[in-house]
């Protein structure tokens, strides 16, 4: 079993606000999705995550070239995952804005924002930090793959208080 370490960031002050250049992603763009997440690589996506809440998207020339949405749901908050950028449009607020507009339908249902990110990726973690969320908890995250299947599921094993 692999396992990495990982944060668990909450949104304290954010200004979470819409962003109207952003399109909602659905079945039909999963394939994109798919390509984005490949070239990024922010964490497990499959086929289907998509279906577990609203997914966002920025298109330049369009092509899908930043993205973030909806995963986990405990009850009074929701996760805001796979938020990333393609790494030739990094650099110009995308990913901000994305977390942004996506925390603001979350608050709409009366819901706190948190997310999660790797230990390793100091420049994710000072990006959330610097637009408002703050570090809540240490956690170990651990693959787990089903026998006879090469799907992965990511989950995690609180560490920390």
């Amino acid at each position: 079993m692999e396992s990495g370490q990982g944060v668990q960031l909450v949104d304290t002050a954010l200004r979470a606000e819409p962003a109207p250049d952003a399109v909602r992603l659905g079945l039909d763009d999963v394939p994109e999705i798919l390509d984005l997440i490949a070239l990024t690589q922010p964490g497990p996506f499959l086929p289907r995550t998509v279906e577990l809440g609203t997914y966002l998207g920025i298109r330049h020339r369009g092509r899908l070239i930043a993205m973030a949405g909806e995963r986990l749901r405990p009850p009074g908050w929701t996760e805001i995952s796979a938020v990333c950028t393609d790494p030739a449009h990094q650099g110009r607020g995308l990913a901000t804005r994305l977390v942004r507009a996506v925390a603001a339908g979350i608050r709409d249902r009366g819901d706190t924002p948190f997310l999660h990110a790797s230990a390793a990726n100091t420049g994710a973690i000072a990006l959330y930090e610097s637009i408002g969320f703050t570090l809540r908890r240490r956690s170990t995250f651990y693959l787990v793959r089903t026998p006879d299947s090469d799907a992965a599921v990511g989950s995690t094993g609180r560490v920390g208080s």
